[in-house]
């Protein structure tokens, strides 16, 4: 079965699917529908561009908390905290984009940028860009590969030109200790992953204590040391299933109990399960 002829995967009201651009292999799409479906906080390595096309999302990025109704345009950047739960009544769908940096980045520079774009806001109100995103993440299932790629970049190149900074960096929180600290939690726990983290350890390698440890983690990422460690873990799931993984090999390699612990957690930060990501890469 290839990734165009994938089934929807349900679970009561709730609907997924992910797959693959058929031009940009490193474009990722999601088409879903949620109702009770609460994302925990987490981050990417890449964008995260989703249009809602009913209902409505509530989701905080950063600490900006934002109420997209449909039609609007959710934009998280690469390495941004952010969440997501409905944010109406009758839940939410929404089409996902999940284009990688070096991509983007490349469309950016064929534009005449010369940085990975980075957005304005969170929330867009477009009706144009709408438009082209809506088409574009339909072309994608299309087997008219070159319409789908003229979409695709007619999209994006509306929402770079007009939703970025010129040429402006990102804004990251303030250099401080905290953040230097932060460089050296990160670091070990990169290393680690697959071992037993906690505070001590952490409060260890930076010399601090372990209450300095949990306000770095609270003043830098506004999350738990936890809840950072438990990120770092699916994105190293995520990498070594892309890279051809099973599923249980990806779960062990990432510090997870089983494959049954990482697929709880892996659903609950990405709204579907790494046997849908397995199956788009395969």
């Amino acid at each position: 079965m290839n990734e165009i002829d994938q089934p929807m995967s349900k679970d009561l009201q709730e609907e997924q699917e992910f797959w693959r651009h058929p031009r940009f292999r490193d474009l990722g799409l999601l088409k879903a529908k949620f109702t009770k479906h609460r994302y925990d906080r987490h981050t990417h390595p890449n964008y995260v561009i989703a249009l809602i096309t009913a209902g409505a999302e509530r989701v905080k990025i950063g600490r900006e908390t934002v109420v997209a109704p449909t039609g609007t345009l959710l934009v998280v950047n690469p390495e941004e905290w952010h969440d997501g739960e409905s944010g109406c009544p009758d839940g939410w769908s929404y089409r996902t984009f999940y284009p990688q940096v070096e991509f983007l980045t490349h469309v950016a520079v064929e534009l005449g940028r010369s940085e990975s774009p980075i957005f304005r806001q969170s929330a867009i109100d477009d009706p144009q860009l709408r438009d082209a995103m809506t088409l574009a993440h339909r072309l994608s299932r299309s087997d008219d590969i070159l319409a789908a790629e003229t979409a695709m970049l007619v999209a994006l190149r509306h929402l770079i030109l007009r939703h970025t900074h010129p040429q402006s960096p990102p804004e990251f929180v303030e250099h401080s200790n905290a953040r230097r600290r932060m460089a050296v939690y990160q670091e070990l726990v990169e290393k680690r992953l697959c071992f037993s983290i906690d505070l001590q350890q952490l409060a260890a390698a930076a010399g601090v204590t372990r209450f300095q440890v949990i306000r770095d983690f609270k003043k830098v990422a506004d999350l738990t040391p936890a809840a950072f460690i438990r990120d770092r873990r699916l994105r190293r799931a995520n990498a070594l299933i892309e890279a051809g993984a099973s599923l249980a090999d990806a779960a062990v390699g990432a510090g997870f109990a089983d494959q049954s612990h990482l697929s709880r957690i892996f659903r609950a930060a990405h709204g579907f399960t790494p046997g849908m990501l397995k199956r788009a890469v395969a």
